[in-house]
């Protein structure tokens, strides 16, 4: 009974959250209160759910909501625009080089974690130069996705805080194993870039006798107009002082030498006094910031409620126990390898929300009774699946992105699967020569 009653609440929340009605965090919050209580869960056994849930992942919370306020403050002061803007000028003309340039441009303008923000900053700077050398836009959301996809394994960023909260391992602790296979993946990224960027000169090459010329579009004035509304927050002449302190925060998350969440608070505080003094312009540059940094955190303290709950009625092990008798023998020690290699297919039929807190928690009791660590579980489902997470139509960022650029959702899944699945599969193969699973 407690694995059909655990089977329900999954299947209830992962279908909650597919159908996209309502916010993650209402189901996250009732839908396991519900499964609780028809388990037969009084109040006194769910608070004590919820206090340990929330205990494993108020640290998390904390980081991401300093830490994407943080990254936001360092875009207003324009720290990343000039290194953007320069590599579209340094390619003007050369489509190999505008499609490796596109690929780091996706890369740096993710450091902040956050998609909307990477599409808001490349696509209005690269689109027009796509135009005006012919080459298409979908060439340019795939690079810029799979460029975000491995920036997304940073800690600030959305799934690696999702799997901690699950596991309980700490955030930057996951991190620090993945940041091998982040510089492979950028590496391997700009070759693909390149590969890419000669194909598609081929192809502009054949269809050149047939286009019709046109009017060029100047690409520098779109660049100027995009960037005119944020004149007011940059600080040029504090852009090294930015770096600066950008590097200090990177070097410190490395080290470990304070909490996560610490070493962003501080960073945030800094980044506040050097740039915006005065508390009327503090406070507007945190509340510009505070939607999505509360969202994240909200988010993440209730799934810590949701875990706390399928934890301690122990639905999940119930679940893991009965899934372990219908399996074949052979497969359930291998779960996380399967589950990860077909990752990034399942971004089509599951978000990301229902990717890390429904199907990971079973992955994780499944294996763990076969010797399987927690890390690994992760490592596994996060490579396989993270870098299709802006090929998901359950992606916000995405409908940002095609609406920027004009472009079809199906068009891009066609054009974008299978290089991004091939993609995901060489950094698998490669994290496994590694032995991070």
């Amino acid at each position: 009974m407690l694995t059909l009653i655990g089977l329900l609440t999954i299947g209830s929340l992962v279908l909650l959250l597919l159908i996209g009605r309502m916010s993650p965090i209402l189901p996250l919050i009732v839908v396991p209160l519900l499964g609780a209580l028809a388990a037969g869960f009084g109040p006194e056994a769910i608070s004590g759910f919820y206090t340990e849930g929330l205990g494993r992942v108020i640290s998390i919370a904390t980081m991401f909501v300093f830490a994407i306020t943080f990254f936001g403050v360092l875009q207003d002061t324009g720290l990343f625009r000039p290194i953007i803007n320069s590599m579209v000028r340094v390619t003007r003309g050369n489509v190999i080089a505008v499609t490796v340039a596109t690929a780091l441009i996706g890369m740096l303008a993710h450091l902040d974690g956050a998609g909307a923000t990477t599409f808001l900053l490349t696509i209005p700077a690269l689109l027009p130069l796509y135009k005006e050398l012919r080459m298409s836009p979908y060439l340019m959301l795939l690079l810029l996705a799979l460029g975000a996809g491995i920036l997304n394994m940073v800690p600030w960023a959305g799934p690696l805080g999702r799997a901690s909260a699950v596991t309980g391992i700490d955030v930057t602790e996951l991190w620090h194993g993945l940041i091998p296979l982040q510089i492979f993946g950028a590496v391997l990224l700009v070759a693909m870039a390149a590969l890419l960027g000669w194909r598609e000169k081929r192809r502009i090459a054949a269809a050149a006798s047939d286009a019709d010329p046109g009017e060029p579009v100047d690409s520098f004035k779109v660049l100027q107009e995009a960037s005119a509304a944020e004149l007011e927050l940059q600080r040029p002449g504090r852009i090294w002082i930015n770096a600066g302190l950008l590097l200090l925060v990177i070097v410190s998350l490395f080290t470990s030498v304070l909490p996560a969440g610490y070493i962003f608070m501080i960073g945030l505080s800094a980044a506040l006094l050097i740039n915006y003094p005065g508390g009327k312009v503090q406070m507007a540059r945190m509340a510009a910031h505070a939607p999505s940094a509360l969202s994240m955190g909200m988010i993440i303290l209730a799934a810590g409620s949701m875990l706390g709950i399928f934890t301690g009625t122990g639905m999940l092990s119930s679940i893991a126990q009965d899934l372990v008798r219908v399996l074949p023998e052979s497969m359930v020690p291998m779960l996380h390898i399967v589950l990860g290699v077909f990752g990034l297919p399942m971004e089509l039929v599951l978000s990301t929300d229902a990717y890390y807190f429904g199907l990971l928690p079973v992955a994780l009791e499944v294996v763990g009774n076969h010797g399987v660590a927690p890390a690994e579980v992760v490592y596994a489902l996060t490579i396989g699946n993270i870098i299709g997470t802006f090929i998901s139509p359950f992606s916000p960022a995405l409908w940002l992105a095609l609406g920027l650029a004009g472009l079809d959702l199906g068009r891009h899944i066609r054009y974008s699967l299978w290089w991004m699945w091939g993609f995901s599969l060489v950094l698998f193969m490669a994290a496994w020569a590694m032995g991070l699973f």
